[in-house]
């Protein structure tokens, strides 16, 4: 068996580190931070019940291992004047996965992007002011992009969040 060094696994793309598990407090911190990320560390330490030098440490630590990515508003499409959503499924030309989505990044009112296996190669959430801007988006801004063979669209007529965090 072959040992590979930390440079032979970061061009192959892993760290070769293996993500380790969360236990009890950790799973109710993300809750808490998932709910209200605006949380102090002592309001936080006082609703998972540790210290506030424990919270610390824990947060520091998923942020440093990369488990916590940032901290955001959410934004209420609607309100905030994105009246429109749909779900844009693309099929794209084999191995351009990396150029359609570098390009993807760049549109206007594309919210997020997955790769997919099955029918669909690609699926982005456009969020956009109303329906002239997002059909402009899809037909003329995704269509356009080099390697995206096809675009399938379905709007949204509702939508919610799930009632219950992962992390309960």
């Amino acid at each position: 068996m072959s040992q590979e060094t930390a440079d032979e696994a970061d061009r192959r793309g892993g760290t070769g580190r293996s993500a380790v598990a969360l236990d009890e407090v950790d799973r109710r911190i993300l809750d808490e931070l998932t709910r209200d990320g605006r949380l102090s560390i002592r309001t936080l330490a006082e609703r998972v019940h540790v210290s506030r030098t424990n919270a610390y440490a824990r947060v520091e630590r998923l942020l440093r291992d990369g488990v916590i990515t940032g901290f955001a508003a959410r934004v209420a499409p609607e309100p905030a004047g994105l009246g429109t959503s749909a779900y844009i499924a693309l099929t794209i030309r084999q191995n351009t996965w990396r150029e359609v989505s570098a390009e993807l990044a760049r549109v206007r009112y594309v919210e997020h992007v997955a790769l997919l296996s099955g029918e669909h190669d690609v699926l982005a959430l456009v969020r956009a002011p109303d329906n002239a801007t997002l059909r402009d988006v899809v037909l003329d801004r995704v269509q356009r992009i080099a390697g995206v063979l096809a675009t399938r669209s379905w709007l949204v007529f509702e939508e919610y969040d799930g009632a219950r965090s992962p992390w309960e």
